[in-house]
């Protein structure tokens, strides 16, 4: 009998039961490990259009408006609300032991009534059979497991119907309900449903002022937690809608063990999983990608900013297992070692993008590779205007300018990945890192622009300081690598300056006087929850009390503009309105904004502060 390691007798566990595992759509409620789903579609007779899958901040007139409401990490309770074509209902479901109940109630209604359909379905083209005998759909499965689905309504014939599987179809003129195992009336279901919403949102009342942070934080990372079928895992990659558009997942390097921390607040397996899979996703060169896709698509070209040890390191510092740092040490070592042997030069780090031989015709395995692109991609902040016009050295493969932010992140890396080496008894190892992040450290300081005030990154061709300021100028205090009177100008001269980072929405990606502030595209100047963590990271490790809970109170208000106007937590957001949906390219549910609302939790003590 093959011998299971604890990680994946967890990943077993974790792909167990109903849930919305299907990235395709957050109204398709699946059970694992069968893959048998009950995909819940709306079809309407004004316009005669069918919704067969719905997502979150989908765009476009006509199509649908998703509000995702509670979400149990283990599929005990969902909650949403949906809009289309004139369509307005509430869609809950929980589960019932083995079983599971939907309820899906219209607020508005058609002449002709829309109707609901459960199609019945087996997703990852598993084995079983798919039948209706009379009005319950009928799933058989190896073992001699059967799921039988009952509809509380009779069923309605529409040969037109676009399915091409058994589905029970019923009128939305008034609450429809669906249950499995037997057939349950709506007042059963709402009493399933009342139970677990209550057991579910009685968990963020320990949070005081903060529960709504908290709800929005929890509320994201499940609804983006998916099973991902290739490597048979469950995960947590940004968001559903970046999955479909990639061809079924992508996991992107800092976001997920961001991701692995937020679900660290209360679920230790969902962090463990999201920490591990993507460390697995390591190229043969010794590199953590910066994104992993279906078909072994990753580039190898480049990685994404070293947060990875300073991530697993916090976890562990909750949950205590070893099993879990020996999971990852060796290639989190091995990605260490990577930056200092590829991406030094002069002493300091730059960014990079190394030449190699694409798999396939891919658009991000050919595109930007040993260019500008290439490594403007591998600092995370894909179009910074720091990075405009930079020399590339196709040669070397690097970035001409030494990057102040990256060699900060660097040197926490060194730093944490040591603690946990000491964890292990890896003497030599610890050692090295040690060494390492002095080096680094030392070498830092000569970013220190005296003129300005603050850190600046370097030009490698000319040895001049690049006079364009961005968030990452505050990296440096990560690494320790200021005094105090200098963390305190920086704070005076930059943070609290309004011509620069200060407002009422902080911190914009470029300062507010840069000439391409104005843009407000994406990295070019809007505010992301990644860099306003790390930024708020970096202040802890000095006595800037004052500047942390300015930086924690705003952040907190960011995220919950979003979150109580719309149920949204988006990827970025404009750095003079704080809106997140004024824009095409800040995706509407995106976990990482959730990080926004962490630094309040560490600041008002709900999460142990990360290590000085």
């Amino acid at each position: 009998m093959t011998h299971l390691t604890p990680y994946q007798e967890m990943q077993q566990r974790l792909a167990q039961g109903w849930n919305t595992w299907n990235t395709r759509s957050v109204l398709s409620h699946v059970l694992l490990p069968e893959g048998f789903a009950i995909n819940l579609c709306l079809r309407e007779y004004v316009g005669r259009k069918y919704l067969k899958e719905a997502q979150v901040g989908r765009i476009g007139q006509r199509e649908e408006t998703v509000r995702p409401g509670p979400h149990a990490y283990d599929g005990s309770y969902t909650e949403l609300e949906i809009s289309w074509r004139g369509l307005d209902l509430a869609v809950q479901s929980a589960t019932d032991g083995d079983d599971l109940v939907i309820l899906v109630t219209p607020r508005t209604f058609h002449k002709k009534p829309a109707l609901l359909v459960a199609e019945a379905g087996i997703l990852w083209n598993r084995s079983g059979k798919l039948s209706r005998q009379e009005e319950v759909l009928v799933g058989e499965f190896s073992g001699g497991r059967e799921v039988r689905v009952y509809g509380s309504k009779p069923l309605q014939v529409d040969p037109y119907i676009a399915a091409q599987t058994p589905y029970l179809a019923m009128t939305l003129d008034s609450p429809v309900g669906i249950s499995t195992g037997r057939k349950r009336s709506l007042e059963e279901i709402q009493i399933i449903l009342e139970r677990n919403r209550a057991a579910h949102i009685r968990k963020a009342e320990k949070y005081g002022d903060l529960a709504e942070v908290y709800r929005a934080i929890q509320t994201v990372m499940a609804w983006d937690t998916i099973y991902e079928p290739e490597k048979n895992r469950v995960v947590s990659p940004v968001s559903r809608i970046w999955n479909v558009d990639w061809g079924g997942y992508v996991l992107f390097e800092w976001d997920n063990y961001f991701a692995a921390y937020m679900a660290a607040v209360d679920n230790k397996e969902i962090a463990y999983a999201n920490a591990v899979e993507m460390t697995r996703e390591i190229t043969e060169n010794g590199l953590v990608p910066n994104f992993a896709c279906p078909y072994n698509l990753k580039s190898r070209d480049r990685s994404e900013p070293p947060v990875g040890a300073l991530m697993i390191r916090e976890i562990y510092r909750k949950y205590r297992d070893r099993w879990f740092l020996e999971e990852v040490f060796d290639d989190l070592l091995r990605w260490n070692r990577y930056w200092h042997e590829h991406r030094n030069q002069d002493g300091l780090l730059c960014w990079g993008s190394d030449p190699y031989e694409p798999l396939m015709d891919a658009y991000f395995e050919i595109e930007g590779v040993n260019q500008l692109q290439g490594a403007a991609w591998e600092s995370g902040l894909d179009n910074l205007p720091v990075y405009d016009d930079v020399p590339f050295d196709p040669v070397s493969h690097l970035m001409q300018m030494q990057d102040a932010g990256l060699n900060g992140l660097y040197v926490e890396d060194c730093e944490a990945l040591a603690d946990i080496a000491a964890v292990l008894g890896k003497t030599a190892e610890e050692e090295e890192l040690r060494r390492r992040a002095e080096q680094y450290r030392q070498a830092l300081k000569a970013l220190w622009n005296e003129a300005m005030g603050t850190f600046c990154n370097r030009r490698t061709d000319t040895g001049e300081f690049s006079p364009r300021l961005a968030p990452i100028t505050f990296y440096p205090l990560l690494a320790k690598s200021a005094t105090q009177a200098q963390a305190e100008r920086m704070m005076a001269e930059h943070f609290y300056n309004p011509q620069e980072f200060w407002g009422e929405y902080i911190l914009p990606t470029i300062s507010r006087n840069d000439p391409a502030y104005p843009d407000q595209n994406y990295w070019r100047g809007r505010i992301w929850g990644p860099m306003n963590f790390l930024v708020y990271l970096s202040l802890r490790k000095y006595d800037l009390p004052q500047a942390r809970k300015d930086l924690a109170e705003k952040s907190k208000r960011l995220l919950l503009k979003g979150w109580l106007e719309n149920g949204h937590v988006y990827e970025n957001y404009d750095g003079d309105t704080g809106e997140g949906g004024n824009v095409q390219n800040a995706d509407a549910f995106y976990h990482w904004g959730g990080l926004l609302g962490i630094i309040s939790l560490i600041e008002e003590g709900y999460i142990e502060a990360p290590e000085k």
